[in-house]
């Protein structure tokens, strides 16, 4: 299916302020059923029962309040592909703080199948060669 411009961006846009929402329902009804998400810290989830599984601990407020505020957005929409980077604000109690991020975005037949998560943090998780193919083969080039 053929996207234009104009969708893709809504599609985008709606799916960021789901999550401002924090109506997960909405938040999966975005995903194709064997989408992959992808965590900024590393962690991979496939399909939608992992993804919503990784998604609960937000949506039941154990982090705090959580929003996203889009700062920039690009779009390849032949390929059905967004870039957002946003700011994230966190607040629970007496804490307010946030950091910059960025998700890409792939849609396929106005579903999404890969949500790549990408912030700025302090202390990035470090995958070891032997427990990661994905490092293994970037390292031996293969």
């Amino acid at each position: 299916m053929a996207v234009d411009r104009e969708r893709l961006e809504t599609w985008v846009e709606d799916f960021t302020e789901a999550f401002n929402r924090e109506n997960i329902d909405e938040v999966m009804a975005y995903f194709a059923d064997d989408a992959i998400y992808d965590e900024f810290h590393g962690g991979r989830h496939v399909g939608k029962a992992a993804i919503r599984a990784a998604f609960e601990p937000q949506f039941e407020g154990k982090y705090g309040r959580m929003r996203f505020h889009t700062e920039d957005m690009f779009l390849d929409v032949e390929a059905g592909k967004a870039m957002i980077s946003w700011l994230l604000t966190l607040e629970s109690g007496d804490r307010a703080g946030g950091w910059r991020g960025l998700d890409l975005l792939h849609f396929r037949d106005g579903k999404l199948v890969e949500k790549h998560t990408y912030a700025k943090t302090e202390r990035p998780r470090i995958d070891k060669k032997e427990d990661s193919e994905a490092v293994r083969r970037a390292i031996e080039g293969s």
